[in-house]
């Protein structure tokens, strides 16, 4: 199934959606996993391998890590190639002060954001999505 392009239909039809686990950023400049990890997302780069990870994990494998944040999946499937979406998302979220850290996957986006901040954006999203 091909996925939504229409920018005005994205943000209608998006249903942000919390997921309960607290997550970290750890890096790996071997880029070697650590034993036991269950990443929810990894990014090769020239310094080593961001693994997006439970906080519990990284804390039992007392693995340096930063960024403790909430996972909240954008629940309508955008096309990788639609324009706009995650601009409006950025865009919205920055007008209150919140930071976000996404990452697109084949059907969902997925909005990294600290834990602390959360409710804040989820007012956001549902302002934004109101608005179309």
């Amino acid at each position: 199934m091909q996925g939504e392009r229409d920018l005005s239909t994205l943000l209608q039809q998006m249903t942000p959606e919390v997921h309960p686990e607290v997550f970290t950023y750890c890096s790996f400049p071997d880029h070697q996993l650590s034993p036991g990890l269950t990443p929810v997302g990894t990014f090769h780069e020239a310094e080593g391998l961001t693994a997006i990870v439970p906080l519990q994990q990284a804390k039992v494998l007392g693995l340096p890590h930063q960024f403790e944040c909430r996972m909240v999946t954008v629940t309508v499937h955008s096309a990788l190639d639609a324009v706009g979406f995650l601009a409006r998302i950025s865009a919205a979220l920055a007008a209150v002060g919140v930071a976000c850290n996404v990452v697109s996957a084949f059907h969902h986006d997925q909005l990294f954001v600290r834990e602390d901040r959360l409710d804040d954006a989820m007012q956001a999203l549902k302002r934004l999505a109101q608005q179309e």
